[in-house]
């Protein structure tokens, strides 16, 4: 049983706070960022300014929740140093390095674009600005490359020596950055950062669709988010998948939590639900398929896998936390390619706009994203604890000589002032969300109709005279 008011819960619970708020930004972001180059790419081809309705308020959002990204992640920084000093000193020469070119290249690059994406649309060229939506697409990207690098070395540390003074140093930085595990993490999050952002895409073009079904940018939010869901959730599942595998070669132990599978032989059924019993070793009320996990995992029917009693008690992940939170995010996943099969098929019947029930549904799964990108950090970081770095690095060998009630004083601190401020935030942008986007002509081209504009235009002239 956890010492739930400990120096190391509290220090774990005030991460874990913080990153659950961080990523959710970050997430949306690198997915925004990429359907705005999109959209402004899209309007540039056709014309079409209800593309560029479109571009500008996503644009909006995307500036609120990247600066909400920033900040939070500037705050969850700081931890290192108040309550993980040991990890700093041992881990700082490896993941130092890697942070700093975060900062110095993709950060740098999303910032320095991002004024002129976010004001420069009526003063420099199309070509300019376009550059500028690109390069700040790219920069999230490239944010999310480093980032994930580090987190996948701490799961699979390779490429390292140890100093004379005990610190992890880089003996080769290739396989430092490209460690074992960094591949399949960074395919797996871009993924989610895409579904992220087209769940919410797709749930505020429902929405405004549900009341005016003829609004042209909700329509495009909507058929977009829906292409994107089609498309990508299947593709995500098989990178899902993947991920699995390569996490069961390296971190088995997070896997047979994952599972719920506590015994070492036989053929492992997949459990559906149940609830995991770290005392008796056991799953109560499991609910499961025979075989089914084995063919997963190994694929071969009566493949077997290590179960949690290969390792001794204080070397296993919580189980309760990491087997639900891993069904949380696959339930998730289901229903996001679900939805995406849904509308693919009312889409080929020619009643995509017109399935009030496709809509609510799309209204239901907006934060769906949100909730499974933390549900997957949870099983990531959860699961590869009792360590910081995997197998080298305990968790309780990582941190500062602080007492409880510093941390416990701080974290109810952070508590209060992040439900506060970014509560805030939250709030103002579901604000512009609400808000029905315009179909008027707007930025460089104003007064100057498109060929769609024209076309519709005349075809009103026309309907008028007759």
């Amino acid at each position: 049983m956890a010492d739930y008011f400990s120096a190391e819960f509290l220090a774990r619970s005030q991460f874990a706070f913080t990153v659950a708020f961080h990523i959710i930004f970050p997430a949306f972001s690198i997915g925004l960022a990429s359907y705005l180059a999109v959209l402004e790419g899209l309007w540039l081809k056709t014309g079409d300014n209800a593309y560029l309705t479109a571009f500008k308020y996503w644009m909006k959002i995307f500036a609120v929740a990247f600066g909400m990204g920033v900040v939070s992640g500037l705050v969850m920084s700081y931890q290192f140093g108040t309550n993980w000093s040991v990890f700093s000193d041992k881990a700082g020469p490896v993941i130092g390095p890697l942070l700093g070119y975060e900062v110095l290249s993709a950060f740098f690059l999303e910032a320095g674009f991002l004024g002129i994406m976010l004001f420069g649309l009526e003063r420099v060229g199309k070509r300019l600005h376009y550059t500028a939506t690109l390069m700040v697409a790219f920069g999230t990207l490239f944010s999310a490359f480093w980032i994930l690098s580090v987190n996948s070395w701490m799961q699979t540390p390779a490429g390292y020596a140890i100093n004379d003074a005990g610190q992890f140093v880089a003996a080769d930085w290739w396989e430092v950055i490209f460690n074992p595990s960094f591949p399949y993490r960074l395919v797996h999050m871009v993924l989610a950062a895409y579904l992220t952002t087209a769940f919410v895409v797709g749930s505020v073009g429902a929405w405004h669709l549900l009341k005016d079904k003829d609004n042209r940018p909700a329509r495009i939010m909507f058929s977009m988010a829906l292409w994107m869901a089609a498309i990508v959730a299947p593709i995500q599942i098989f990178a899902g998948d993947q991920h699995g595998l390569n996490t069961l070669e390296h971190q088995p132990a997070k896997v047979a939590a994952m599972e719920g599978h506590f015994e070492n032989d036989g053929p492992v059924p997949l459990l559906l639900f149940g609830i995991p019993n770290e005392k008796t070793e056991t799953v109560d009320y499991a609910v499961e398929i025979p075989h089914l996990a084995s063919l997963i995992l190994t694929h071969s029917m009566n493949g077997t896998i290590k179960g949690l009693k290969e390792w001794p008690k204080d070397e296993r992940p919580p189980v309760f936390v990491v087997f639900w939170a891993f069904r949380v995010m696959v339930g998730l996943g289901l229903l996001m390619a679900g939805l995406g099969i849904w509308g693919l098929v009312q889409r080929f019947r020619g009643k995509l706009y017109d399935t009030p029930l496709l809509k609510k549904a799309a209204v239901a799964m907006g934060p769906a994203g949100f909730i499974a990108v933390v549900s997957g950090w949870i099983v990531t970081e959860v699961g590869r604890q009792p360590y910081t770095i995997y197998g080298l690095l305990r968790t309780d060998q990582s941190m500062s000589p602080i007492g409880a009630p510093a941390v416990g004083t701080s974290l109810a601190v952070f508590a209060a002032v992040y439900f506060i401020v970014f509560g805030t935030g939250v709030f103002y942008i579901l604000r512009l969300m609400r808000q029905t986007p315009s179909e008027a002509t707007h930025g460089p081209d104003r007064g100057k109709p498109t060929r769609v504009a024209s076309t519709a235009a005349y075809l009103e002239t026309t309907d008028a005279k007759e």
